[in-house]
């Protein structure tokens, strides 16, 4: 599936993109939506916002970065922190933190190969990235919709040197194991003398699904990477924690990728205030999502939809997929305009998967979803599946 950060919101959007420049008004015109996304701000009203907010967690007379420092420097002493690490160290991009960690590990163990889900991140939108640009080799140890399971990865027929496990793995679904499940299978890569990397682009949401902390769902991984831009909507920028020794390899590779930016200040500032503002409120978006996901189903099967699914049945983050038998250009169009003429946002981009005439969207629930009842949620519904052809 290709699909974008921010639940449908298009990154290619501009006014040389008709079809993407049409999705963000609608998105940016819409009164009413389950989320969002602070991308789809005109850049004037980004810079403003975040300049008014940034009194909240920066002192006033507080420098500005120089090569990591200050702000950075601070940002990775919190997030170490919050996930029970020794150190951590920002990078500008997931990618490249991943790549870093996995590079450094290869080293360590003395293999190359790194056991992952075909799904995963690295495999599915990096472009090949592990193999042509930091000489690693990737394997599957399941190709089912979910994340392997301890027999599979036990079982697995050749050596590996670490385990990534992609926390959730967002292209199945937003689909966790349970905690037990999570805690076997990184014993299995024990046994098997790998190491365990957590790609946690959306750790932060995963709490309340495993009922653990941050600390103890990152104390089971060696290292863990997390992302700031999606479930916190900051501007940019990762951090890769793990042991210190680890860490401070990992800024010498970062350096040598290209990683050691000369001012990172606005995705710091932003980071601190997603950690400050938005990740407190994250459990009640996820179990709002739930709400949401059952009323969805409802609403589908009240309005005569001859098949729909929701999944997962119920949603382990606040984000989750929604699958229609319906062209995807029917359905976006449906989608578009309901929310250009009744100012109401339900879904944004649908994409084709699997056999012709199968689509898939996702969907995300954040603070602007909150106030949709059940109710409201299957009156949308039905204006929306009103604007599919019959």
């Amino acid at each position: 599936m290709t699909s974008h950060d921010g639940a449908g919101a298009d990154s290619e959007a501009s006014e040389q993109d008709p079809a993407a420049a049409r999705r963000r008004a609608a998105a940016l015109g819409a009164t009413r939506s389950l989320h969002r996304w602070s991308a789809h701000l005109p850049l004037t009203a980004r810079l403003s916002a975040l300049a008014d907010a940034a009194a909240e967690v920066v002192g006033p007379d507080e420098p500005i970065d120089i090569y990591g420092n200050a702000v950075v420097a601070r940002l990775e002493d919190e997030v170490a922190r919050l996930l029970g690490k020794e150190a951590a160290a920002f990078f500008p991009s997931g990618t490249m933190a991943q790549q870093v960690a996995l590079r450094c590990w290869a080293g360590r163990t003395g293999n190359a190969t790194v056991a992952l889900h075909p799904k995963a991140h690295p495999e599915v939108h990096e472009g090949g990235a592990l193999s042509a640009v930091s000489g690693l080799r990737t394997v599957h140890p399941t190709r089912e919709p979910r994340l392997p399971t301890a027999e599979e990865v036990r079982d697995f027929e050749e050596p590996f040197g670490t385990l990534m496990l992609e926390l959730p793995l967002r292209d199945a679904g937003f689909v966790l194991p349970s905690w037990e499940e999570l805690e076997e299978v990184v014993e299995a890569a024990r046994e098997r003398d790998a190491v365990v990397h957590f790609d946690g682009a959306r750790l932060w949401e995963c709490t309340p699904h495993f009922g653990r902390s941050l600390a103890q769902i990152a104390g089971l991984a060696d290292t863990v990477y997390v992302s700031f831009y999606k479930s916190l909507d900051g501007l940019s920028g990762a951090v890769l924690a793990g042991p210190r020794t680890l860490v401070d390899e990992a800024r010498t590779w970062r350096h040598r990728y290209g990683g050691q930016i000369f001012q990172q200040f606005p995705a710091a500032v932003s980071a601190l205030l997603g950690l400050k503002n938005t990740l407190p409120r994250l459990p009640d978006h996820v179990a709002h999502a739930r709400v949401v996901a059952d009323a969805l189903r409802e609403g589908f099967a009240a309005a005569g939809v001859p098949w729909s699914r929701v999944h997962p049945e119920q949603p382990h983050t606040h984000q989750f997929q929604v699958w229609l038998p319906y062209d995807s250009e029917v359905l976006t169009e449906a989608a578009l305009g309901q929310a250009e003429e009744t100012k109401t946002q339900l879904f944004g981009r649908w994409f084709a998967d699997g056999p012709p005439g199968l689509s898939v969207t996702e969907v995300t629930v954040t603070e602007a979803g909150l106030e949709w009842t059940p109710g409201d949620v299957n009156d949308a519904v039905a204006e929306f599946v009103r604007r599919i052809p019959g």
